[in-house]
């Protein structure tokens, strides 16, 4: 059994959890997200550098294979999840790098959230037409 990092992040509706594990010396390196590997689950290379970047802001990208479970909300929402819980996986293996990541701003949740519907509004803000007479 090898020694494991774990970590969860949310942003928006999405959750991930998060696995590190150190990989080994004649191995390549993987990345799994809902055992697929992570090219093939997003499938936008934008949202693929997103969720790896704590890794390459580190330089520690390919010192682990990572395996995440990741759910609710959208592909962005999930892949910002995704960074937040390696990043604090990160911190969990080396604290020396809660330095690097929070200069990054890869520690900090985002708390933009979707906004409610108010009662006696058309939409979120957006009223319903006003006439005088």
């Amino acid at each position: 059994m090898s020694q494991f990092y774990f970590a969860s992040g949310s942003r928006k509706e999405g959750v991930a959890k998060v696995w590190l594990y150190p990989k080994r010396d004649n191995e390549n390196w993987k990345f799994i997200v809902n055992n697929q590997p992570i090219e093939k689950y997003f499938g936008r290379f934008d949202l693929v550098l997103l969720a790896q970047q704590p890794l390459k802001v580190t330089n520690l990208l390919g010192h682990f294979d990572v395996k995440c479970e990741v759910k609710g909300g959208g592909k962005s929402g999930q892949a910002g999840a995704i960074s937040l819980g390696i990043a604090r996986a990160l911190v969990s293996y080396q604290p020396e790098l809660r330095k690097i990541l929070s200069e990054a701003g890869l520690l900090k949740r985002d708390p933009r959230e979707k906004e409610r519907c108010k009662y006696g509004l058309a939409k979120r803000r957006k009223s319903f037409q006003w006439t005088k007479r």
